[in-house]
This record gives structure tokens, sequence and C-alpha cells, in this order.
């Protein structure tokens, strides 16, 4: 093979880029997962995970991807049969849902088009007919990361309350957590869903459940059948910082670095207004090469990425390739029924303006190279954007 200088631009919605001190806290020796140092780092991190929860309540880590912490959430508070309502808002979306049937649940699906969120009115509407009360649990991505696309989850909550509906509330996370706004208690959700490759600047290994007081009295009259993702031990032992079976070790040593950055170092709301400023950069370009957000709604814009969508007749997994060739980067494929006709733009986690600059410069000479037809003004605009707000946020001082 023959050896590229520089760094590769993992510029997908993640994985996503690993900061350099994270990756020097992860190279630690192992400890001891039953001493007492490390029950000291055990309940260090899941206190800094409530507060980027924004909760009072519990919260779980398992050894798993986000796929495991959405079993977990299904199964800890459901019984088989169980009528759930989804929406499809786009690949993970589907996905889920999908798992909740394999489950033994019983799925109603709001069919969507994948460009727009979650449709406060469609989920009242579905929940004032349900005169039965027969839904159990409503089901939303807050972020889809197939589309760029952010379900308005205050919203949804008002929706539920204003047809007096139970149902619990569970929201995936995956893709906003530590990087768009969520307010788990504040929004009245039961179960939130979260992983550690995204936001919270770690390799993939970590996903968690935020667990509201009527998710965890539901848990003790579901029948779906867990052991590995149950959340009684997992709560018990957490009190002392312990896990019941072996923790990820080393990971959570970077999570505990993670942390230390976003809440100590930079704040909650300054990362915000940094992924909110490279996301309205990056669609200013989008916008200036004449192609088109594939977000339809302003108020469903995406601070975690920018799903691009292509001129007919050319394919954005071959734009992908003479990128990833040309200039050692690489963006995010079309999933499922978006192959080929979109990519997507990562600006999420350890990442900064000039990373940004970077990546639209890959993306303008990478669609010159594929003979797409676009006008060579994206960066020159997002680069004014960018530096009209050149004030940076305000950062904590440690």
């Amino acid at each position: 093979m023959t050896y590229r200088s520089g760094r590769h631009f993992l510029q997908i919605p993640g994985p996503t880029n690993v900061p350099d001190r994270v990756l020097r806290a992860i190279d630690l020796p192992t400890m001891d997962h039953r001493g007492p140092a490390f029950g000291t780092l055990g309940k260090r991190v899941l206190e800094g995970m409530k507060q980027v929860f924004k909760t009072a309540g519990h919260v779980v880590i398992y050894p798993a991807s986000g796929t495991g912490a959405w079993e977990a959430a299904l199964a800890n508070t459901l019984s088989p049969g169980d009528r759930v309502l989804m929406v499809e808002t786009g690949h993970f979306a589907t996905l889920w849902q999908k798992m909740a049937a394999k489950l033994g649940l019983e799925v109603e699906f709001i069919a969507g088009d994948w460009r727009r969120g979650a449709d406060p009115e469609a989920i009242e509407k579905k929940l004032r007919a349900d005169a039965d009360k027969r839904i159990k649990a409503v089901c939303v991505v807050h972020n889809e990361t197939s589309t760029g696309v952010v379900s308005r989850i205050s919203e949804l909550r008002k929706a539920i309350d204003a047809a007096r509906h139970p149902a619990l509330f569970m929201v995936d996370t995956i893709s906003s957590l530590a990087s768009i706004d969520y307010r788990h208690d504040e929004w009245g959700v039961d179960v939130t869903v979260a992983g550690s490759q995204k936001g919270l600047m770690l390799p993939p290994g970590l996903s968690f459940n935020c667990i509201s007081p009527r998710a965890l009295k539901a848990s003790g009259t579901a029948k779906l059948p867990r052991s590995y993702w149950a959340w009684d031990e997992m709560i018990a032992n957490g009190k002392t910082g312990y896990f019941p079976y072996t923790p990820a070790t080393n990971l959570l040593y970077g999570l505990r670095e993670a942390l230390k950055m976003l809440l100590d170092e930079e704040g909650l709301d300054a990362v915000f207004a940094r992924h909110q400023r490279h996301a309205e950069a990056t669609r200013r370009a989008v916008r200036a090469w004449g192609l088109e957000v594939f977000a339809l709604d302003p108020r469903e814009y995406s601070g975690s990425l920018t799903a691009v969508l292509m001129p007919a007749g050319h394919d954005a997994d071959r734009l992908r390739k003479i990128i990833l060739e040309a200039f050692d980067m690489s963006l995010g494929t079309g999933l499922t029924k978006l192959g080929g006709k979109v990519f997507r733009i990562g600006h999420l986690g350890d990442f900064n303006d000039l990373t940004l600059m970077g990546t639209l410069a890959g993306v303008e000479m990478g669609l010159g190279l594929a003979g797409v037809p676009v006008k060579k003004e994206g960066v020159q605009a997002a680069m004014e954007y960018l530096a009209s707000a050149a004030s940076a946020p305000a950062r904590k001082v440690a």
C-alpha cells in the first residue's frame, strides 16, 4: 500500500474523529473493575452522563452499540403483543421498527417521506383514536442520521399530553446527544437511547439508557425477556459505580475525559452553538453549489450532519469514491432507498472551523472531478459566514 501523508478526513456522521487526549486516556493500563478506583470512575461517568442527558433520573451504560440500547429500552418496559407507535423518519427509525417487530411487539408505523421529522399532529391523532389505550409506547428518532432531519421532541411531548395518553415516550439520540440541545427531564422523555461514537467523541462500544421514574415502574411488570439488558442490576450496582458484569473499562476512561472536555471546559451550550454554526455554514455551501439540502423544514435542520441531494443523473456513491481516492476523505453514504441519491457530511464531535473548511474544499473539488454541474462558490460562502461569526462562544475556564 502507498503511504498517504496527513490525517484521513473522517467526515461521516459517526463514528466521529476521536480527540488525541481521549485516545491517550483510553490507552491507560486496564484497572481492576472490582477495585476501589473503579468505583470512583464509575460514579464520575454516570454523574457526568446525567448532566449530558439533563436528568435527575437513572442512567445505565452498556458495553454495546446503540442497537443494544434500542433493545434495552424496549425489553425493559414492554410485554409481548404490546402495541408501539413509531414514525418512519429514515433508515434508522425503520431499523428500530423492525427490531420491535422481531421482539414480538405490534408496531404501528406512521409512514414518512424521510425529508421531514415526526409530525406532532399525526402522533396526537393516532393517540386520540386509541380509545382503549392499547399503544404502550411512542418511539421516535431525535436526529435521523440517514437524512439530517431532526424531530421536535418538545412538541411531540405536548402532542402526547394533548391526547391525554399514558404511552411511554422513547427517543433515540444516538447522533444528537452532546451535539444538539436535548432535555430528557424537561421534555418528559421516559427512555432516551444514546451511543458513544458520535457527539461524545469516543470509539463505538458504549451505549446508554436514560430512564424516567415512569419507565422504571413499567419495567417492574414488563414481560419481554431480558437478562444482559436488565436495568435492575445495572441500577443497583451503579449506585456505587460498579457494573454487574465486566464493563468496557478503557472506554470509560475515554468517556471520563470526553465529559471533562464537554462539561467542564467547553460547556454544553457552547458545544451546541458550535455545531449549529458549522451546520449553517455547510448548508450555505450546499446552496452556493446549487445543490439541495435533503431536509425540507428549516426547523428540522440537523446540527450534526447535512445530507445533500445529488442532481438527477449523478451518483452520490461515485462522488464519494472519487473524493476518497483523490483527497483521502470519507463522506457518509446514502442508506437503503437513498442509496446513490445523497451523500452526508458529518460535522459533529471534535470539529472546528478549519476542519469544516477542509471538508467543504474536498467536497467542492470532488464535485468538479466527478463532473457534477455546480457553481464553485460553496467554500467561499461557508468561509464568509464563518468569518462573520468568528467571535467564538464563551468557553468555561477549568
